[in-house]
């Protein structure tokens, strides 16, 4: 696949997991990372549990499922990534957690490898920064549940080679996604632009103007989005929202993008959405 053999995979949460599901299916040997053992351990039961569903819908032949679980090695140890051509981060959402990262992965890597970016709204320049090899970093931005989502943002940094980037949008094509080419700003331009819809629906139910259900249905049946903005956001993870707020207010320096407070104290309770059970919505599982 465009002359990549192993793909790293850093994070094994829910991005991570489908990240490298959506490799592993393409024929590409991954090496997932993460901190503990039981991480993984639960990223491939959800990798198995979503190929199963890929079988039922007829979208994955049944004999494919074992053969793709078994192109995926999972490590504890950074040092195994030393193994690939191409490393996905999806680590958590935070710059200081993602420029150590980026440090410690360009110490490990090869001097060809590309070194991607899951990020939602971080800048792709400020990581390329950490490294020697800032022509070779790009953002890689999937959308979740990942098997499913059709886009991926290809972000260039100020740095970004065309090469790099020729390569990466050819691998998001080879993955059955569509590429979608971004320059690097606060929130790209699915965040940028999301986010506030999203803020200001929390506003509306803060403000008393409607509730949750209320605005949801509204945006589903009066603009035909398949879900509501605060369904979305709990999908997405309210603590991610408002991460992501706080990086565009942040980086455009307007007080437009300052989070609603109810997101915040959504976030202190700890009703971050489906993850947690809570959100704007209350989940069974």
């Amino acid at each position: 696949m465009a002359g990549i053999q192993s793909v790293g995979v850093v994070g094994a949460g829910t991005m991570g997991s489908g990240i490298a599901h959506v490799f592993a299916r393409a024929g590409v040997r991954v090496l997932l990372c993460d901190v503990e053992q039981r991480l993984l351990d639960r990223a491939l039961a959800q990798i198995r549990t979503n190929l199963g569903r890929e079988a039922a819908k007829g979208k994955l032949a049944a004999s494919e499922i074992d053969p793709a679980l078994a192109r995926i090695t999972p490590i504890v140890d950074r040092e195994a990534l030393s193994a690939a051509d191409f490393v996905v981060e999806a680590a958590t959402e935070r710059l200081d957690v993602k420029s150590e990262l980026f440090r410690a992965l360009d110490r490990i890597l090869p001097g060809t490898a590309v070194l991607a970016s899951n990020t939602s709204s971080i800048s792709i320049t400020k990581l390329a920064a950490q490294t020697h090899r800032p022509e070779q970093v790009i953002g890689m931005h999937f959308f979740n549940p990942v098997p499913v989502m059709a886009l991926v943002e290809i972000v260039r940094g100020l740095a970004t080679s065309d090469a790099t980037f020729a390569l990466v949008r050819d691998l998001a094509v080879k993955l059955g996604k569509t590429a979608v080419e971004v320059n690097d700003a606060p929130g790209f331009v699915s965040n940028r632009v999301l986010m506030p819809l999203i803020n200001e629906a929390a506003f509306a139910v803060m403000e008393g103007v409607a509730s949750a259900e209320a605005v949801d249905q509204v945006f589903k049946l009066g603009m035909n989005h398949p879900m509501g903005p605060l369904t979305l956001a709990d999908f997405i993870g309210l603590d991610v929202c408002v991460d992501i707020l706080r990086v565009l207010q942040e980086g455009y320096g307007d007080p437009k993008y300052r989070p609603c407070p109810l997101l915040l104290r959504m976030v202190d309770a700890g009703w971050l959405g489906r993850k947690s059970g809570r959100g704007f919505y209350v989940y069974e599982n």
